[in-house]
């Protein structure tokens, strides 16, 4: 939204957006906090585990090596990412991977992939100055 900077009657319009975009690289926070908190080896173990479905936290615990408080707090982080969501079952929590944070990373490892293979496959089809290509039959060369 253009906003307006109002100095002695002159109004100047400034367009905050094209400032930001044109000094800094576009960035998904949520996509940088999701990549950050599975950058640990207990969240991504708990990540691991919420793919089979909704566990509780003392479930989860019971299944790692580490505190009930410990997988509260690392809950928080990958919920704090977009990473799980959580819901109300009674007395307990359940905890679940929340599907829109799962395809936010799904797409950037699609289109990091995507962007991997045409690269390599550009680099293999490449020749290289007085380089002929050599046609091999059928036949295998071994006697």
């Amino acid at each position: 939204m253009p906003s307006y900077v109002v100095r002695s009657q002159a109004r100047f319009f400034v367009d905050k957006l094209a400032l930001v975009r044109g000094s800094l690289p576009l960035v998904d926070a949520y996509l940088q906090a999701g990549l950050d908190a599975l950058g640990d080896a207990t969240r991504m173990a708990i990540f691991q585990k919420l793919a089979s479905g909704p566990i509780a936290v003392s479930e989860l615990a019971r299944k790692l090596p580490v505190t009930r408080p410990a997988v509260s707090q690392h809950l928080k982080v990958l919920k704090d990412a977009g990473l799980v969501a959580d819901s109300k079952a009674g007395t307990r929590r359940l905890y679940r991977l929340n599907p829109e944070g799962v395809s936010r990373l799904r797409a950037h490892f699609d289109l990091m992939w995507t962007q991997a293979m045409a690269s390599f496959q550009a680099t293999a089809e490449m020749k290289t100055p007085g380089e002929k290509h050599v046609k091999h039959s059928g036949r295998s060369r071994r006697t």
